[in-house]
């Protein structure tokens, strides 16, 4: 039977949920989660929300999903330790520090890989696997057949969203929120820019960024069928009525096998985006998924109805089975859940009946009266023996007794030691000034000039090399290079990226720029050393260790950091920052480029996204792929402060050339050899001095 997860944004949420049939619910508790706008829960609410949903047989998952400083480590490792008191069953990571944590202080307790961990193939899984890993969430773009490909392959139980609120860009690879606001998405603090107004070269109000809900309502058997171990409804931040009309459905509809007309109807009624979209599952991108919310004229009957699914009512969730026995000597009942809880208890001495004595019959029906408890007896077993008598007040008062009983041992679990925070070990690296890397995205950037300055490496897409093969054979000569692959990699498209990998790899390119976990395994079985790029989302020590642990040659520190943090972070392998260049703020499975000119971004080359306030954001392919990166419409800069990298333990700062020609490429070069000043208006500093929220 598929698990139903449902969001719980607020206690009166969690009860919503419960209440509507859910088998697990997730919620967030203080900073370490990506719905900080959600009311959330506190280290002392918790427990409650924890013993309540236990009661009544249901699971509790903790967010902890959002990325962490090694200053902020300490609190984290409390909040863990205080959640595994609280006896939650599941943690749900994106940050490997994090996950290190969870496996340091409570390695009882399942490791869920979220979402924001962007896993979208079976490398990805077996990854997280390997890192102890028991669930992995995938993500949201993933069609239906590669879903069933990573469940039939998979050593771990598969999670997949099912309903609600689609990111335009993968998750935790979109940087758009914290670049252009401070509000970081990978720190939970989404501002959500992609649901505003842009234009394409000009401003429109329109919406090319926003997606319309998902539903996977009709195809919860299928996705049963394919081994899918939970499906999940997103909506922490959506009110409880939501929250219960959107689990009521999806209950029915899990048992039922099916979805009615007019369940569909109610979940568009309670909240869509000129409604829903299956798109990605179908594998049917395009104009068809985009939607926004229009707002005025709410239909208020349907949330006054959820309501009454939750406010004051019980409805009875658990199945119980009551034992008693009644003779001249004593009245005994007992009670049994289906995990084998079992409770006891004696009620007052049986007497004479003076008029009517007391039946199997009457005393199964005063048992059976289990309402307003999360209790539904399914079975009485009883002995009675004949002539006697027993008050109903007596029989309802251990009736209560014995399910009071057992509400309080199913709230209880058994106390496991828990481990210590130990900090971890940092590793100084190299001190001195930070050497040169170069990223390219065209063949025409690698002019005479950038070869000449002889960087430690230069990083060009993988499908360059094999389209530029003749002109790379030279470059090799010169200079380091290393292929660089694309953001996402779906299993469909392993085939043609391990035959290109082959073909650098002939040419003599021993080194991959790669910003996935999936990819790493790839890159080993084809004996490519591995530099970590910034899609690793490298945030604390903890991190920048486990990357030494992957076997990872180098790797890049989050362009979300500041610099002291940089700094103090540990340099398990030869870190990186990237200092010029248009930052990549989100990679879309949808095809903007496509979707302005109709035609393949293959053949129309970039275009741009220009928001309310003029500001343009330039929209180019993927390293090929039929992907789409939207990038900063500002440079970053700090070629005129190369001093304040000193000391920071780094090896290498990168140049990312991306909408430069030629001549601008050896312009920003020249402007690196002789530190030009800082041009404002067209250049920021980044977050590297004000950090995100």
């Amino acid at each position: 039977m598929l698990e139903l997860l449902a969001p719980a944004g607020s206690m009166e949420a969690l009860r919503a949920a419960v209440q509507n049939g859910a088998n697990a619910v997730y919620l967030g508790v203080g900073p370490f989660n990506a719905r900080q706008g959600a009311r959330n829960f506190t280290v002392e609410t918790l427990r409650e929300a924890v013993q309540y949903a236990h009661v009544r047989g249901v699971a509790v998952h903790l967010t902890l999903n959002t990325l962490v400083s090694d200053r902020e480590c300490p609190q984290a490792a409390e909040l863990i330790r205080a959640a595994a008191r609280a006896e939650v069953d599941a943690y749900i990571v994106q940050d490997l520090g994090i996950l290190a944590l969870c496996r340091q202080i409570a390695p009882h307790i399942p490791i869920h890989a979220s979402t924001q961990m962007t896993i979208h193939s079976l490398d990805g899984v077996l990854q997280a696997a390997s890192l102890g890993v028991s669930r992995v969430v995938l993500s949201r773009e993933l069609p239906k057949e590669e879903i069933a490909r990573i469940c039939r392959n998979s050593p771990v139980e598969i999670e997949v969203f099912v309903h609600g609120a689609l990111c335009m860009c993968y998750s935790g690879q979109c940087y758009m929120s914290g670049v252009i606001g401070r509000r970081s998405g990978n720190r939970g603090q989404c501002a959500q820019p992609c649901r505003l107004p842009y234009g394409y070269g000009r401003f429109e109000d329109k919406h090319p960024l926003s997606l319309k809900d998902n539903c996977l309502a009709p195809y919860l058997r299928e996705l049963e069928q394919m081994g899918v171990a939970s499906v999940k409804l997103e909506g922490r931040m959506k009110r409880p009525e939501y929250v219960a009309t959107v689990t009521g459905i999806y209950r029915q509809a899990i048992d039922a096998g099916r979805v009615t007309r007019g369940q569909m109807d109610r979940l568009e009624a309670i909240f869509s985006r000129q409604g829903f979209t299956d798109g990605y599952y179908l594998g049917r991108t395009g104009p068809a998924m985009f939607g926004v919310r229009e707002e005025g004229g709410e239909d208020r009957a349907p949330l006054a109805a959820a309501r009454t699914t939750y406010e004051s009512v019980e409805n009875p969730l658990v199945p119980v089975q009551f034992y008693m026995i009644v003779n001249q000597n004593a009245a005994m009942l007992a009670v049994q859940d289906p995990q084998g809880n079992v409770c006891k208890t004696t009620g007052p001495r049986p007497e004479p009946a003076m008029r009517r004595a007391l039946t199997v019959e009457e005393l199964s029906a005063r048992l059976a009266k289990t309402g307003g408890t999360a209790y539904v007896c399914t079975q009485v077993k009883a002995v009675v023996e004949p002539g006697l008598s027993l008050p109903a007040s007596a029989i309802n008062g251990m009736r209560r007794d014995v399910l009071d009983q057992l509400t309080a041992l199913r709230g209880r679990r058994e106390e496991t030691p828990l481990g210590k925070y130990t900090k971890p070990m940092v590793y100084s690296g190299q001190r001195e000034a930070p050497g040169l890397t170069v990223q390219v995205t065209a063949t025409d950037q690698v002019t005479n000039k950038l070869l000449g300055m002889h960087p430690l490496f230069l990083y060009v897409p993988l499908y360059l090399l094999i389209q530029d093969r003749a002109f790379y054979t030279q470059v090799i000569r010169r200079v380091r290079l290393a292929a660089v692959l694309p953001r996402v990699i779906h299993d469909g498209e392993l085939a043609g990226v391990t035959r290109q990998l082959d073909e650098v790899y002939d040419l003599g390119v021993r080194h991959v720029l790669l910003g996935n976990l999936g990819q790493i395994p790839l890159a080993k079985a084809r004996g490519f050393a591995i530099c970590g790029d910034f899609g690793l989302n490298l945030y604390n020590s903890q991190s920048m260790n486990a990357m030494r642990s992957l076997g990872l040659a180098s790797a890049t520190v989050s362009f979300e950091m500041t610099l002291p943090q940089i700094r103090d972070v540990s340099k398990a392998v030869p870190a990186e920052a990237i200092v010029y260049g248009r930052l990549p703020l989100m990679v879309t499975e949808n095809c903007l480029i496509r979707g302005r000119t109709g035609r393949c971004a293959c053949q129309t080359g970039a275009t741009r996204l220009m928001d309310r306030k003029g500001e343009e954001f330039p929209v180019i392919r993927d390293c090929g792929t039929c992907r789409s990166l939207v990038l900063n419409g500002k440079k970053l800069y700090w070629l005129d402060r190369q001093e304040d990298w000193r000391g920071l333990g780094l090896y290498a700062l990168r140049l990312l050339f991306t909408t430069e020609n030629s001549q601008e490429v050896d312009r920003v070069l020249r402007a690196w050899e002789t530190a030009a000043p800082f041009a404002p208006g067209g250049c920021t500093r980044g977050l590297y001095l004000r950090g995100v929220e």
